[in-house]
């Protein structure tokens, strides 16, 4: 493996066995689009979610990047969600908005129901609506960078799914009982742009055990545990009922216990994948931008500024990796696994056959 591609896949937490193939962003993005297109998705939504999925990609998040298309296209095909559905806003019988995915995939739900949230807030100064009939939402930093730009203090909290997505142990549990249930926040930063909290409240995202099964590899030891709850860094002991880690131990577990009270006990039965709630907030109401964008610059700058441990290059402001991986990525190239790539050929090859 080359610098170049090393560098690429720096970030992913993947323990490969074979090589990385570096590939356009365009060449995977016209792959891509054709699995969904075959699947039943609009072209318009198709390329939205393959826009998304690419970014991700670019961002160096790999869990939630071009592998995910074969999970799409497989919940498609068994009915999971529906390709032909689209997102719309509604009132409930309380007056109050409500995004309703109708089924589909939750990308396109999730952009529509932040944009709609930072609309409301700039008007009211704090708006909040659940995001129902979801699927797959991707990278929720994506919409918290977006709600951010636009001066907003962002929130999303995702859950409620246990009937059917049990990924994680309790703390102190060897069985799986819970989602991964996420939580991002995302606040106008300094110089650098926003700063970006995304995080399952698992020790791993479940994305990374779907990636390295399909690229042959295995991810951090300890991360997951067998069925006997015994540490494991091998996927396939998670998927032959094992468990997911929580996050910090207790801390974790109390996120996720505290996302499914919000996204199910409190907004109602999950159909799709989960419930999310969305919560944006205009900080104009509170200090004008330059204000806050000084201030926040003196706190990041200093954080930045702190001699880093052994063995660490920087220390970092949550979010700016992200941007940096795609800064830094010019020529727009992807480093995917080859068994993932040989996948994703398969895959539109059947398509076009």
């Amino acid at each position: 493996m080359n610098d170049k591609i090393a560098a690429l896949g720096s970030h992913s937490k993947l323990q490969l066995a074979s090589d990385r193939i570096a590939i356009p962003a365009e060449t995977v993005q016209n792959v891509v689009e054709a699995i969904l297109n075959d699947a039943g998705c609009s072209p318009s939504v198709a390329r939205e979610v393959a826009d998304h999925l690419i970014d991700t990609e670019l961002s160096g998040i790999e869990s939630h990047g071009v592998m995910r298309v074969m999970q799409y296209a497989d919940q498609f095909a068994k009915g999971v969600m529906d390709p032909r559905a689209e997102a719309i806003i509604h009132q409930n019988e309380k007056g109050d908005d409500e995004v309703d995915g109708r089924g589909g995939i939750g990308i396109p739900a999730m952009r529509l129901a932040v944009d709609h949230c930072v609309t409301k807030a700039k008007e009211k100064g704090i708006a909040a609506l659940p995001v129902r009939h979801v699927g797959h939402t991707g990278r929720l930093g994506a919409y918290a960078e977006r709600a951010a730009d636009e001066g907003c203090l962002v929130i999303i909290i995702g859950g409620g799914g246990r009937q059917n997505w049990r990924q994680v142990a309790p703390y102190g549990g060897k069985k799986a009982l819970l989602p991964t249930n996420p939580f991002c926040f995302g606040i106008p930063g300094g110089q650098q742009g926003p700063v970006i909290v995304d995080f399952a409240t698992s020790m791993i995202a479940g994305g990374w055990l779907y990636a390295a099964r399909a690229a042959g590899g295995k991810v951090p030891f300890g991360t997951i545990m067998n069925r006997e709850g015994e540490l494991s860094d091998e996927p396939a002991d998670y998927f032959n009922g094992g468990a997911i880690l929580p996050k910090g131990g207790a801390m974790g577990y109390g996120l996720a216990v505290m996302a499914e009270l919000i996204c199910e006990a409190m907004l109602g039965p999950v159909t799709t994948e989960v419930n999310w709630f969305v919560i944006a907030i205009d900080t104009k109401r509170y200090r004008e931008p330059h204000v806050m964008l000084n201030v926040a610059e003196e706190i990041l700058a200093e954080l930045r500024d702190c001699p880093p441990a052994k063995g660490v290059t920087r220390v970092e402001v949550p979010g700016e990796r992200e941007r940096r991986h795609r800064d830094d990525n010019r020529e727009r190239i992807i480093a995917l696994p080859e068994a993932t790539w040989n996948a994703l050929q398969q895959r539109a090859a059947r398509v076009s056959s």
